[in-house]
């Protein structure tokens, strides 16, 4: 849930050009999550098939994009610093044009131009498309705009071909939907992307063989809820269909499943995962609680028994199975007794990966309007708590693996002879990582290791 800054690097020539006949340029800062990269890829493609040139250096361009994320007030706070950073070059005459989109954007809309006047234009989710005839209308323009999404927005899913990869052309994510039926009463998704809409799905893979043609060789399924896919349709067991489909890919080698909802994880599912070559053993399953009454105040259609039958199931199909989940701490009227039941369960089903979050009020969803809220210092505490609790449960996962043989994809080389890797348990920027030695690998390649010791919640091995 919370924010991540990333800046496009290098410098590509287009058409678009000044006075003087120089290309005019763009920087772009992508914040957020998954799903806001994939939008972030997209813009960052229409600005170059228009003639942009993109600036690594944001302050000496002539227009910064900023893709912003509004999921929690944390995530707002970033953006608006960011926004108000880029304010201070146009005012000191480096930056013409101050472009907001994204989620923040599409949640505020015109109370982003009233907070931070600064911005020349508000792009709504629903004109990403749009941001390069966006950016040449603001440079031969000195109003400043919103740019809101149409009414069928909504309604539909954009497509997501084509995009400039941010990341490593070794892996990338594959959208499959977008907005959410679910109505937690924490979240604001549902306000900010609308209703759950499957991509459909012969267009979902066309999407992953061009991103495989282009190098990918791992996909990560996103979505706001993945194990939701084709139900809108209708497809019955459509994220199964899906990966049925992904799995005939010739050269894609792994199928990393993020963003599963537990009560949607059935044993169809989890046959799937168990008996794919492909489909990494991997679940990424945020549960948010695991006491019943904050899970029933939270709107979620989860209990502590199916949570434990779930983990229990998962457990027994795939021994070497890596569960990640995400929890929400200090949520209106969580107790001490509640939370310790919520310490006990984290210490009973040792996830190999957990984040957890202060509970954020955020306007226009039931929490914020109950009764309970409790004071941010508890929060944090309790936070803290949590995440000390995961830390000795990652520690002891990582020292049992020491002796044990992995298959670890290469990232990149940060030695002649070391190179930073994943195996399959550790998700792209969101887990621990391989410190791969004496190996030469090239990024993209797989290296069969040995574990041979720890460095924090990374592990160090030796190619084999």
């Amino acid at each position: 849930m919370g924010a991540k800054r990333k800046k496009t690097s290098g410098r590509l020539r287009g058409s678009a050009t000044t006075k003087n006949n120089q290309p005019k340029t763009v920087g772009f800062v992508s914040l957020g999550c998954a799903k806001n990269t994939v939008d972030s890829e997209r813009m960052l493609a229409k600005i170059v098939e228009a003639g942009y040139l993109l600036n690594y250096d944001i302050e000496d361009a002539d227009v910064i994009v900023i893709n912003t994320c509004g999921f929690i007030a944390p995530a707002k706070a970033e953006a608006i610093e960011i926004i108000k950073e880029a304010s201070e070059y146009k005012a000191e005459g480096r930056v013409k044009k101050i472009v907001a989109a994204g989620c923040l954007s599409e949640r505020m809309k015109e109370q982003l131009l009233e907070e931070v006047p600064e911005i020349d234009a508000v792009v709504g989710l629903g004109q990403r498309d749009n941001v390069a005839e966006i950016i040449t209308a603001l440079l031969a323009s000195d109003e400043n705009r919103l740019y809101l999404s149409d009414g069928d927005w909504g309604k539909t899913v954009q497509d997501d071909s084509d995009r400039l990869l941010i990341n490593p052309p070794h892996w990338a994510y594959l959208r499959i939907s977008e907005g959410c039926d679910r109505r937690c009463a924490f979240c604001t998704i549902p306000m900010i992307k609308g209703r759950f809409r499957s991509k459909p799905l012969e267009q979902t893979v066309s999407e992953a063989k061009q991103l495989v043609s282009a190098g990918a060789i791992e996909l990560s399924i996103i979505a706001q809820d993945s194990n939701y896919y084709g139900k809108d349709l209708p497809m019955e067991n459509g994220l199964v269909k899906l990966l049925d489909e992904l799995e005939k890919i010739d050269k894609l080698k792994w199928i990393r499943l993020m963003y599963l909802y537990p009560a949607g994880v059935d044993d169809l599912l989890i046959e799937k995962i168990a008996g794919s070559e492909k489909i990494v053993n991997y679940i990424d399953m945020p549960i948010q609680h695991i006491n019943d009454t904050i899970l029933k105040n939270m709107g979620r259609s989860d209990t502590r028994r199916k949570t434990t039958e779930l983990i229990e199931k998962l457990r027994k199909a795939m021994g070497d199975v890596v569960l990640r989940t995400t929890l929400i701490v200090g949520f209106p009227g969580e107790t001490d007794k509640q939370f310790a039941e919520l310490v006990d369960f984290v210490k009973w089903a040792r996830f190999e990966a957990l984040g957890c979050f202060a509970y954020w009020p955020e306007d226009g969803t039931k929490a914020a309007e109950m009764s309970g809220q409790i004071a941010q210092e508890i929060k944090e505490k309790r936070s803290e708590e949590i995440m000390l609790t995961q830390q000795k449960i990652a520690f002891d996962i990582n020292n049992a693996r020491i002796g044990s043989k992995l298959r670890c994809l290469a990232e990149e080389k940060v030695r002649p002879e070391q190179v930073l890797g994943r195996f399959y348990g550790q998700a792209p920027h969101i887990d621990s990582i391989c410190l791969i030695e004496n190996c030469k690998a090239a990024p993209g390649e797989f290296v069969d290791c040995e574990v041979s010791g720890t460095q924090g919640y990374d592990l160090v091995c030796k190619k084999i």
